[in-house]
């Protein structure tokens, strides 16, 4: 496992940021730094993605901030040019891995069938999404899909919150679970990132 996945794995939760404006992107990182989890997968839903994730690696140097929702090639160069730790995909596409690993830089391609697994596989990748997990039947699922994997790992986002994430991590297979609970849209449109600090403090104390 590279440093990047051991430290996702010791976090626990990856928080999955979206972020509008880029003047949100400081203290949006300073207050989940605050709250004791260093670590944001900024979305690429919008047009501020690339920009938030240069300004978070500037003004928290030690933070781990991925690029998250990247479905295509140039979208993965822009967040590896924008400083990204590491990439998730939303689904599995070849040519979004094969840039990843041919940059070295660690990729999380979104799987939810055998199938997508294998493929994944095929690139040596240890560790994969799970999404949407509670659409896909969750936790069962998971189980279902490690027992002919052994060697594969999961990070399941989708419908996860304060109320199931220890049924997930409970699972040796789950590293880390995504979630957005602590960093919900309108707590972000409405600059409440005292309430943010608090709700990922809350969430690093219940996951330790």
């Amino acid at each position: 496992m590279t440093d990047i996945m051991q430290q996702v794995a010791e976090r626990k939760i990856v928080p999955v940021v979206k972020l509008d404006h880029v003047e949100d992107a400081k203290p949006l990182g300073e207050a989940l730094c605050a709250g004791g989890l260093p670590v944001a997968e900024v979305t690429f839903r919008t047009d501020a993605a690339e920009e938030s994730i240069r300004i978070m690696k500037k003004e928290f140097p030690d933070m781990m901030v991925g690029a998250g929702t990247v479905i295509n090639v140039e979208q993965a160069k822009r967040a590896l040019d924008a400083g990204a730790t590491f990439i998730v995909s939303p689904g599995f596409s070849r040519k979004v891995t094969e840039f990843a690993i041919d940059h070295q830089i660690p990729v999380f391609p979104g799987t939810c069938t055998p199938t997508e697994v294998m493929a994944a596989m095929e690139y040596g990748l240890k560790v994969v999404k799970f999404f949407p997990a509670k659409q896909y039947g969750g936790l069962d699922t998971i189980k279902a899909l490690a027992a002919p994997f052994p060697s594969m790992k999961f990070m399941p986002t989708g419908g996860i919150n304060a109320g199931n994430i220890l049924e997930y991590l409970s699972f040796q297979k789950i590293i880390a679970c995504g979630g957005s609970w602590m960093v919900k849209d309108s707590l972000v449109l409405n600059h409440e990132f005292d309430k943010i600090r608090q709700l990922t403090a809350e969430a690093v104390e219940l996951v330790k």
